[in-house]
């Protein structure tokens, strides 16, 4: 008779013998067969080997299902994902238009109550004396790209010459020489514009000192402009001629963020589609309409008053 002596010395055997259960014999079995298959199970068990059925694997259409399902969830995510994106875009955009809010105001009290000055492309190329001293283009001129015409400008020291604050996240412009640097135009209505004084719009006030805002909530200071139209920082249009010369920008959710002179900054949407136009080259031309005029008109009661 076949005999399987069970040692009680072995910590890890003792646990084999645990798990079969109490209907297996200790120590003497009186059928070999079983015996045999009893030590075999136990070396297997020892050894780490498992003769188990192995799972079978997914199916073709078990596979496209899953995928279905991933393809489903994933377009379900992504417009939410993007979304997120562009709201902290506009935050972050809306950060620095506070500090150049702040920048600006800064410089006022700095300088007895005086507007930092606003000029037009030609003084501003003449004397880079200005609050940004670069002209932006489309080509390869060095003005797009060189950081020193915004951080040696006259607001640059309110901003520790931080470069950065002055190009919206969401503006992806690039020029025929790398990214521009620069996203934000100013109110040609406030400041010192130098010798464009009263050129384009005479019977509105311009503002060269803040004790001459009336209603400062309700006058705008900086602006996104359209990447198509911005050059000098100097936002202007004929305010009789109903024509964009110079047209705001739509980066978020048709929305242009803009500050104020009391220093609030509000994303306004526009309400026209003409006015939303695609940030890319071309997209504006030289004789946009202000048709319907409601995007014009609101634009125009925020820059500045009759005098």
């Amino acid at each position: 008779m076949n005999q399987i002596h069970v040692s009680g010395s072995s910590f890890a055997h003792q646990k084999y013998l645990a798990e079969l259960g109490p209907s297996v014999p200790r120590g003497r079995c009186s059928n070999s067969g079983f015996a045999q298959s009893v030590e075999k199970d136990h070396i297997d068990y020892m050894s780490g080997q498992n003769h188990s059925t192995p799972r079978q694997a997914f199916t073709l259409i078990e596979l496209l299902v899953v995928i279905s399902i991933i393809a489903i969830l994933a377009s379900m995510l992504l417009p939410a994902l993007s979304k997120a994106k562009a709201n902290a875009q506009s935050k972050v955009c809306m950060n620095q238009m506070r500090q150049l809010s702040m920048a600006w105001s800064l410089y006022t009290d700095d300088h007895d109550d005086l507007l930092v000055t606003n000029h037009g492309r030609d003084e501003t190329r003449e004397k880079r004396a200005n609050w940004a001293n670069n002209v932006l283009s489309w080509d390869a001129s060095e003005e797009n790209t060189n950081t020193a015409y915004l951080t040696e400008a006259l607001l640059g020291p309110y901003v520790s010459k931080s470069y950065k604050i002055y190009k919206c996240p969401s503006d992806r412009s690039v020029a025929a020489n790398g990214p521009r640097t620069r996203s934000y135009s100013m109110n040609h209505l406030v400041g010192d514009p130098g010798v464009l004084l009263d050129e384009f719009n005479p019977t509105y006030q311009q503002f060269q000192k803040s004790v001459q805002f009336t209603i400062p909530s309700a006058i705008f200071v900086f602006l996104e402009e359209h990447p198509d139209t911005i050059n000098d920082g100097y936002f202007m249009n004929r305010f009789n001629e109903y024509k964009w010369g110079n047209l705001p920008a739509s980066y978020h959710s048709e929305s242009a963020n803009m500050s104020f002179a009391d220093g609030h900054v509000e994303a306004h949407r526009w309400r026209v589609e003409s006015t939303k136009r695609p940030p890319v080259q071309g997209a504006v031309g030289s004789n946009l309409s202000a048709n319907p005029p409601e995007d014009w008109d609101w634009l125009v009661q925020h820059s500045s008053t009759l005098k």
